[in-house]
């Protein structure tokens, strides 16, 4: 029996044509089959949004055969980042029916072997990671029964330099393609936009604690009426400096990996409530 080719989705926040989700489709080529499904326009701090009351339009717009023979399939949609993975799940994978239905010819198969959002411009670390589009669509993924991975630098930058990470993120990649994780469980990968001498390497860390203050910025149009626009400084909020979050080792040269978990339930409050409150 023919072994099926592996499957990779991929998706983001930045849009198709950014330059952090080529790079990454370029190089999973060497893995499989890379399908892209990412937004037409940039959709960053979308986090788990979804598209309710207006049309999508899906538009295909490239198919290629890269240098291992494996083809990269790039679809634009008028969607948010979980939009782009429902999407993709529905119509190129059988996100959820049976292997015995007849194939669609735009099947992929039963379901992606594995699903990254990103590259990201722009650092998911820290408290970034709730609002972030590339780590909504990675949970979505997980949601879906697909390994998933979110990929960050921590540089806005349009044209930054991949290729001082591409030896860690190859590694990466090797690792989240063989490795299973646990049900439910999704990784946020996030690395430093440094030199590769100042890369000290990669650590697995937990969410960094911080959050943004001064958030609005008070301007004037030119018809002398305010307006406000979200800018915002990060506040570290993190107590015991041998416990480093993400965001901390990131600056000190860290790649890190943190994983997520779907479940957001607080199982220890949940025994409190129980035993405290009167019901």
């Amino acid at each position: 029996m023919k072994q099926q080719p592996v499957e990779i989705l991929i998706t983001n926040d930045d849009g198709y044509t950014s330059k952090g989700i080529n790079f990454l489709a370029n190089l999973l080529e060497e893995y499989g089959n890379v399908t892209v499904v990412a937004p037409e326009v940039v959709q960053s701090g979308m986090s788990a949004a979804l598209s309710m009351g207006r049309t999508l339009r899906l538009e295909k717009k490239s198919q290629t055969v890269g240098n291992h023979g494996n083809s990269i399939t790039v679809y634009s949609l008028t969607g948010t980042p979980v939009d782009c993975i429902k999407m993709a799940m529905n119509k190129f994978f059988k996100a959820g029916g049976s292997e015995t239905v007849e194939q669609d010819p735009t099947d992929r198969g039963y379901k992606p072997h594995i699903i990254f959002s990103g590259i990201n411009h722009g650092s998911n670390a820290s408290i970034a990671s709730l609002y972030s589009g590339t780590l909504g669509a990675a949970a979505e993924g997980a949601i879906y029964g697909v390994k998933s991975v979110g990929l960050s630098i921590n540089t806005h930058h349009p044209d930054p330099d991949f290729t001082q990470i591409e030896p860690h993120l190859r590694k990466i990649i090797a690792n989240a393609m063989d490795q299973e994780l646990p049900q439910g469980v999704y990784l946020n990968v996030n690395f430093p936009a440094v030199p590769a001498e100042e890369i000290k390497g990669i650590k697995i860390a937990k969410q960094g604690n911080g959050m943004w203050h001064k958030e609005f910025e008070q301007r004037k149009d030119p018809y002398g009426r305010h307006y406000y626009w979200m800018t915002g400084n990060f506040k570290d909020l993190e107590q015991n400096p041998e416990n480093n979050g993400d965001h901390n080792l990131m600056d000190q040269g860290y790649i890190t990996i943190v994983p997520h978990k779907i479940d957001t339930t607080c199982y220890a409050t949940m025994e409190q409530l129980e035993n405290g409150w009167e019901l």
